[in-house]
């Protein structure tokens, strides 16, 4: 899906079959080469690289990866994107590096949650977990960074999902990349999913006002894809009902 100038959607199907895509990770290019935002999950190397190249790019072509967060359907092909491509810089928040990096456990990935997996999965994730301390941070992400690329991408820092989880806001399109802060459910704007896959629902719902007062055309979720159906308006009161519950 084109959501801009040179900014498409990569759209990852859980199944072959599926009708729609479950995950969905962005692709921005300009003069200072392509950024890749999140990697999508174990096992879909192949549909990414397809994805890519349909946008008219290759591997080689991405010189830096941004995550949004630690959550495995975010990190589960970097390694693989490393290998192919050893000078990728890897861009991430402070507060979720530890995991990405290895150096602490991936937090929703506890031992019994693993053990209730297929174990071709199993398998798969512990791998990815053998190389992940081999991951290299490039830049350390902060609130309130304004990136030199893509008309000065801005970091939004939005804790509760995970402690570094972020948004990413391209003025010039006057689009928010809002990851897994937000999600499209029939149509519609919804919360991050309560529960084990938000560690801190209240934390998250703070973290929505700061989306709050950006001139927004579009917002783009992970998980859901796009809405563009007044999306300021919407975002206050999802806002409003979440905090009232």
């Amino acid at each position: 899906m084109k959501l801009g100038e040179r900014i498409v959607s990569i759209d990852l199907y859980a199944q072959p079959g599926a009708a729609q895509p479950y995950y969905q990770p962005v692709l921005l290019w300009d003069q200072e080469g392509a950024t890749l935002v999140d990697t999508g999950m174990i096992g879909q190397m192949d549909q990414m690289t397809r994805a890519i190249r349909e946008a008219g790019l290759q591997l080689s072509d991405i010189k830096r990866i941004i995550l949004t967060h630690q959550d495995i359907d975010h990190v589960g092909n970097l390694a693989a994107f490393i290998a192919e491509n050893p000078a990728i810089e890897v861009w991430a928040h402070a507060d979720d590096i530890p995991y990405i990096t290895g150096e602490k456990r991936i937090i929703k990935m506890t031992d019994e949650r693993i053990s209730q997996m297929p174990e071709a999965a199993q398998t798969a994730i512990r791998s990815l977990f053998d190389k992940l301390p081999s991951i290299r941070i490039s830049r350390v992400l902060a609130d309130g960074d304004v990136l030199d690329i893509h008309g000065g991408m801005r970091v939004i820092h939005t804790p509760g999902h995970t402690p570094g989880h972020i948004c990413l806001y391209l003025p010039e399109e006057q689009l928010l990349l809002a990851a897994d802060e937000l999600r499209v459910v029939d149509g519609d704007l919804a919360g991050p999913p309560e529960g084990f896959f938000t560690l801190d629902m209240d934390e998250a719902v703070r973290s929505m006002h700061k989306l709050t007062g950006l001139p927004l055309q579009k917002i783009f979720c992970y998980h859901g894809g796009l809405y563009d159906n007044h999306p300021s308006e919407r975002l206050a009161e999802l806002i409003r009902t979440l905090e009232q519950a």
